[in-house]
């Protein structure tokens, strides 16, 4: 079974995109921001990583700057899900790394869709 890591600050969002990606068969772990992220990365890395913006302690950027320095860090697929809409902070996340943008909010197609297209589901 593939492991999916939810990175958002909001346990609302966390539920939501938990529900949706079980449902999608993936095993689901959470983190509330992105240091807590990158700690779970470090002992377990996922399959693909759904990630926020705007978040306390260490925001999603710098997660995944940090992340694809890591061993194995290269691998997770990982789609910003952020109420982000500027084209330069899209543009910003693609070039630091992720595979993916969906802007809340989201719905299971979405979901579904930004997975397929990143080659994970």
């Amino acid at each position: 079974m593939k492991t999916c890591l939810v990175v958002d600050d909001s346990r609302v969002v966390r539920k939501v995109a938990r529900r949706i990606l079980e449902d999608l068969g993936f095993d689901v772990a959470e983190a509330g921001d992105g240091a807590d992220a990158l700690s779970f990365c470090r002992a377990t890395m996922p399959d693909a990583i759904l990630l926020d913006w705007h978040m306390p302690v260490m925001s999603g950027p710098e997660f995944l700057r940090r992340l694809r320095l890591e061993p194995g860090g290269a691998d997770p697929r990982v789609i910003f899900c952020s109420g982000e809409t500027r084209i330069a902070r899209i543009r910003e996340a693609l070039e630091d790394g992720a595979d993916e943008f969906i802007m809340k909010p989201f719905d299971a197609d979405i979901v579904m869709g930004k997975l397929a297209q990143a080659g994970v589901a």
